[in-house]
């Protein structure tokens, strides 16, 4: 079957016609909410005014130079300032000048522009965002070394602005935006040292950039010397992002480390951790350690929430506990949380599974019966096991629900889909999906083309060896 894709969309019609009629109890509900009470449908919609554009979200103008030369800059400047009243030479459009020549300027000629403005217009003041927009220039320079940030840093010093929290921030996220991420740790090495650590938000920030893009050694290195050297220490935020990235990667041993460590460090782990951690255990199909993750967040006191379910019943369904994943049903009811399409769907990933399309089948009809609208993911799940079911004709009433509903096919699904029509001899229903599945954008029409033309090979194979009508 595939395992589940990330988004689930709605359906947009229901399906309980494949095994009988909608019930008319049910039809009468739906028709009744679709109307509007009697007190809204006298209502006299009140005009609203109409909104006038404050001055603050009037558009600042836009000054480009043609030329980053530091001369021509300084003419245009001069320019600009020697046409009093055209234009509000406020702090917010100096400074949108200023950034507009720092975008392929030199930090050098950056900074001798900005003492320019400053000289040829005395009210302009520069302040700290000022400053900021020249510590962006210095921390996207293609530089070996930090130099231009030190130039930068040192030159708001001597303005009466030393680099404070913020400016750490941007720093960092700006050298790591740009691939730079050692010298991001660089420098909040060194800013720490003269009793500026980051706070929570930018060390975190720096972790998750390390561990999308560097060893988890590199990681580790850098959180033990910022505990050791400057008591900055990891917190809950820390832990989950490492977490869900050893995760993400099927290291569970490590993950199971950490969360010893967390603890340890005296944190208690929540229930997206504990959630992130059945996940893993989820991609390798390992339903035993998804139940003993589940046991011991029981025993820590931690109240499994939604995804904690689904997450427990796609694991055990994924490997085949089907019976053991429907149990959960009514645990699930019992601690206040109602299955949704996701709980749904699992559960028919793991019944189609074990042969068992008709009963996935039922599924859906208890599924709408219980008031869950099942959605695109659901559909391509029953289209691709009744096809492997070789229920062929539920099948194809399956897919003529979605292409009412306009519902997008699935790769899987698709493929499935046109390998049973074409094994049966229906080869010009087979084309007709194609097309759909092109109209309805699914897929590009080349994987779209790709998988109907290998179908067709498929089939002339097997023609051949009178394995096919």
């Amino acid at each position: 079957m595939g395992k589940l894709p990330p988004s689930f969309r709605n359906a947009k019609l229901p399906m309980t016609a494949l095994l009988k009629k909608p019930n008319s109890a049910v039809l009468a509900e739906q028709q009744s909410s679709s109307q509007k009470p009697h007190y809204l449908a006298k209502t006299t919609p009140v005009k609203k005014p109409k909104k006038t554009q404050p001055e603050a979200a009037i558009q600042v103008p836009q000054v480009n130079f043609n030329s980053h030369n530091l001369s021509d800059a300084k003419t245009l400047f001069n320019q600009l300032v020697a046409a009093p009243g055209k234009l509000p030479f406020d702090l917010k459009f100096c400074n949108s000048i200023f950034q507009s020549f720092s975008l392929s300027a030199s930090v050098q000629d950056s900074i001798f522009f900005l003492k320019h403005m400053i000289k040829a217009h005395p009210p302009f003041s520069p302040d700290r965002s000022t400053y900021h927009v020249l510590l962006v220039q210095s921390c996207k320079a293609p530089d070996l070394s930090l130099s231009s940030v030190h130039q930068v840093l040192n030159f708001m010093s001597g303005q009466g602005f030393p680099p404070n929290k913020v400016s750490l921030d941007i720093s960092v996220r700006t050298l790591c935006s740009s691939g730079r991420e050692e010298h991001a740790i660089e420098l909040v090495k060194e800013l720490s040292a003269r009793d500026l650590p980051p706070d929570s938000f930018t060390y975190n920030f720096l972790v998750k950039h390390l561990v999308k893009n560097r060893e988890l050694s590199t990681v580790n290195s850098y959180i033990k010397e910022m505990r050791e050297c400057f008591d900055v220490k990891p917190d809950l935020v820390t832990y989950t992002i490492m977490i869900d990235n050893v995760c993400n990667k099927k290291n569970l041993r490590e993950a199971m480390r950490l969360l010893g460590v967390l603890s340890e460090e005296g944190y208690k782990p929540d229930c997206y951790v504990f959630n992130t951690i059945m996940k893993g255990h989820c991609m390798l199909s390992q339903s035993s350690e998804v139940l003993e993750v589940y046991r011991k967040m029981l025993e820590e006191g931690v109240k499994p929430d939604l995804v904690t379910y689904n997450t427990l019943i796609y694991g055990l369904s994924k490997s085949g506990r089907v019976k053991e994943a429907k149990k959960f049903l009514r645990v699930m009811a019992e601690t206040g949380h109602f299955p949704d399409a996701v709980t749904y769907t699992s559960l028919m990933n793991g019944m189609c599974r074990e042969g068992d399309a008709l009963g996935a089948l039922a599924l859906l009809e208890e599924m709408e019966a219980q008031g869950c609208t099942p959605n695109a993911c659901t559909y391509n799940t029953l289209l691709h096991g009744l096809c492997k079911a070789r229920l062929l004709d539920k099948g194809i009433q399956l897919y003529k629900v979605m292409k009412e509903g306009n519902m997008e096919l699935e790769t899987g699904s698709y493929g499935t889909f046109l390998r049973a029509l074409c094994r049966n001899g229906r080869v010009p229903e087979a084309y007709e999906v194609f097309d759909y599945a092109v109209e309805s954008k699914s897929m590009t029409d080349v994987a779209a083309y790709t998988t109907l033309e290998s179908t067709l090979k498929w089939l002339k194979k097997a023609k051949e060896q009178g394995l096919a009508v």
